[in-house]
């Protein structure tokens, strides 16, 4: 049996440490809140096709032809977008034009099936396609992630069918357009960019690819725009571009033909304030000699707001020679993950048209008519209680206090957390002052 002072001792010992863990829980969860939440990379899942000859798209080019209008590819995937159970993704691909003319261009339908997630997400988002082909007779002019299928929270593991189209644009004096279809990446997310990497790997590709070891290239280039320091509503503004190329990818260098008179146009995406969603700067090349490594210039672009507010900007597309419609080198920018950049764009002081003053008509002389006046004198006795308020407000917007809902439910926590302090110390008292006892 446990003495009287025994059990004392044990129940005061219990109760401060009762105390001490509420406490020890209460600072943990206000610790656990505060703290930020880690960094989220979007699941990304890398699928490949088959190296089948027969797997691709044809069209006549200038002239009519058997054209190959539709093909379906078998992807293999891998990664961590998509379900562990879907490692194939069987996607129809196609065009609708039997021929097509030099420089003209062809709609390239990648119709993406219903595809299952592996981690449902937990906020409204789309998947983001990004098809890339092997073509011949031609270039892929638009090209990059584009938005898929819209995920729910309703239904957060599913990526509904849909379809997303690419351009070709067939080489003037070629015969045949010859797409094959070589990679697809699926990335879950639009990828705001914001906190973003300013190194970027581009795809850079030549338009007529002749015999380069050099191309296509992955080239790593660290991209980073000057946003202006002041700009107005309807008034051009400068946004610098710098590219540097980075040692850890592909060297970029001046294809077997030259780059004579060629020039860097670089392309920057815009979005906000009544911006145009796209603008590019231009500077000559330095380094145009075969087979050197090419050197970036510094690069301005004039961008016009028409609205006050803010204009994100992305780096998009490089291009490189004689005009930007038809370059020697095209560089393909990423469209998500990147850094982003934001111009504030304040309200401009542009004229407006003073309107022209209507003449006033000069009023014809008229006899006034005789106004009567009547003073009404109303007196209001207060109904009940001697003409005070006797009606209490119905809530606390009426009185800018608590009005009837009583003491805020916060005092509450205050004075049970100080009950809670003054109860552990009284508690720890009383064992001192028992040992001494003792």
């Amino acid at each position: 049996m446990l003495t009287s002072k025994a059990r004392r001792r044990l129940a005061l010992k219990t109760s401060a440490l009762g105390i001490t863990s509420t406490l020890v829980v209460f600072v943990g969860a206000a610790l656990l809140q505060a703290s930020p939440a880690a960094a989220m990379v979007d699941p990304v899942s890398t699928c490949t096709a088959p190296t089948m000859s027969q797997s691709q798209l044809e069209v006549p080019i200038g002239a009519a032809g058997t054209p190959i209008k539709s093909v379906n590819i078998a992807y293999t995937c891998s990664g961590d977008a998509l379900a562990t159970t879907q490692t194939t993704v069987n996607v129809p691909i196609s065009v609708t034009l039997d021929t097509v003319q030099g420089g003209a261009s062809v709609d390239v339908t990648v119709a993406m099936p219903t595809l299952t997630l592996k981690t449902a997400v937990t906020t409204a988002t789309s998947m983001q396609v990004d098809a890339k082909f092997a073509v011949t007779g031609g270039m892929l002019t638009d090209g990059g992630n584009k938005p898929g299928g819209a995920i729910t929270l309703a239904a957060p593991t599913s990526v509904p069918a849909a379809s997303v189209i690419y351009k070709v644009t067939a080489t003037t004096g070629a015969t045949k357009l010859i797409i094959k279809p070589s990679e697809l990446k699926l990335t879950v997310g639009a990828g705001t960019g914001t906190g973003g990497t300013d190194v970027i790997a581009y795809d850079c590709t030549l338009t007529n690819p002749g015999i380069e070891t050099d191309y296509p290239a992955d080239a790593k280039i660290k991209v980073v725009l000057t946003p202006p320091t002041s700009a107005t509503a309807n008034t051009d503004a400068n946004i610098g571009w710098t590219g540097t190329i980075q040692d850890t990818g592909d060297p970029l260098k001046v294809p077997a033909n030259g780059l004579a008179s060629a020039k860097v146009f670089a392309k920057i995406k815009a979005s906000g304030a009544g911006a145009p969603t796209e603008v590019t700067g231009e500077a000559p090349l330095t380094t145009t000699t075969a087979g050197s490594t090419i050197t970036f210039p510094s690069i301005s672009a004039k961008i016009k707001a028409t609205t006050a507010g803010s204009v994100i900007l992305t780096p998009g597309d490089i291009l490189i020679g004689a005009t930007s419609t038809s370059p020697v080198i095209k560089c393909l920018a990423p469209t998500s993950g990147l850094k982003t950049y934001t111009m504030t764009v304040t309200a401009g002081n542009g004229s407006t048209p003073t309107p022209t003053p209507t003449p006033t008509p000069t009023p014809t002389a008229t006899t006034p008519k005789p106004t009567t006046t009547k003073t009404v004198t109303v007196t209001k006795t207060p109904v009940g209680g001697g003409g005070k308020v006797t009606k209490t407000p119905k809530a606390g917007a009426d009185t800018g206090g608590g009005g009837d809902m009583g003491p805020d439910g916060r005092m509450f926590i205050a004075t049970g957390l100080g009950l809670m302090v003054v109860a552990g110390a009284g508690g720890l008292m009383m064992r001192r002052r028992n040992q001494f006892r003792a």
